[in-house]
């Protein structure tokens, strides 16, 4: 069983390091004539999956955008795992999921175990319930060669009076998630399954991100003003490993799938441009 860690090195290598978000919000759906519907949910998440997923590494649904539908909603999240996965893409769910016990061990077998029909390659998770609370989504995805994305330092302002909080050592709570992090990826060939959430529209980053030996996935580049050469000054120590996440800046150019590729490609050139040295 190859882990996800060396599963994604491969597709960042032959595909290039760009992350595509699929997430259906009323106004995306609206935008592209399709309403705010079950239906036009289907429609919007098959459109965007077949322009995308079988040309980028990664492909990051935002669950909550479906699971606002209900039922109907999580049958097309489905449907998106099962088919950007069949097009060749890895696919990271964003879920966000932290808990504890027999909670944290729950979310483990929604997204990870393969017998179910939300499993994804990897999930995002909150780690601040303490990063302890985590081990059982650790240990599964062990077990299946899963992989796991640790919120670490967000680029929202209301997350800095947490994550920048500094504990009796001095470190920050980022930082010791992020040494959290390493700690689980230490040794790992070639590279760790664990990865880290780091906002791409950061200003600073005091932490030495080549210790992390994982993946960096960076979200907020293109609508929210980051650009990939700001990710490869940000991440310089290891902008191999850095996913920068778009979302807006491809899916606005739907429903028209050629302008849809068209943007994936340009921003994954400019991706392997900055961040593939």
């Amino acid at each position: 069983m190859r882990s996800f860690g060396g599963r994604l090195r491969a597709l960042i290598d032959s595909r290039g390091p760009l992350c595509v978000g699929i997430d259906p919000s009323t106004a995306l759906l609206d935008a592209w004539g399709l309403g705010d519907t079950p239906g036009g949910l289907e429609k919007f998440a098959r459109l965007a999956v077949e322009a995308v997923a079988g040309s980028v590494a990664v492909v990051k649904p935002q669950s909550a955008f479906f699971e606002r539908f209900g039922s109907r909603g999580v049958a097309v999240l489905e449907s998106v795992v099962a088919d950007a996965r069949a097009m060749g893409a890895l696919v990271i769910m964003d879920a966000k999921r932290g808990d504890i016990g027999s909670t944290t061990a729950a979310y483990a077998q929604a997204y990870l175990h393969p017998d179910s029909p939300l499993a994804a390659d990897a999930v995002t998770i909150s780690p601040y319930l303490g990063f302890g609370s985590l081990q059982p989504m650790v240990d599964l995805a062990r077990e299946h060669g899963a992989g796991l994305f640790v919120l670490a330092r967000t680029s929202n302002p209301e997350a800095a009076e947490v994550q920048l909080a500094t504990g009796p050592d001095g470190r920050t709570v980022a930082g010791t998630v992020m040494d959290h992090v390493a700690g689980l990826n230490h040794g790992a060939e070639p590279l760790g399954s664990v990865g880290v959430v780091l906002g791409a529209t950061l200003t600073d980053l005091d932490y030495p991100v080549a210790r992390l030996n994982g993946p960096i996935l960076a979200p907020g580049v293109g609508a929210q003003g980051a650009t990939c050469a700001d990710t490869a000054r940000l991440f310089a120590a290891a902008r191999r490993n850095v996913l920068p996440s778009v979302s807006r800046a491809v899916l606005a150019e739907g429903p028209d799938p050629i302008r849809l590729q068209d943007a994936v490609d340009r921003l994954n050139d400019e991706a392997r441009e900055h961040l593939s040295a």
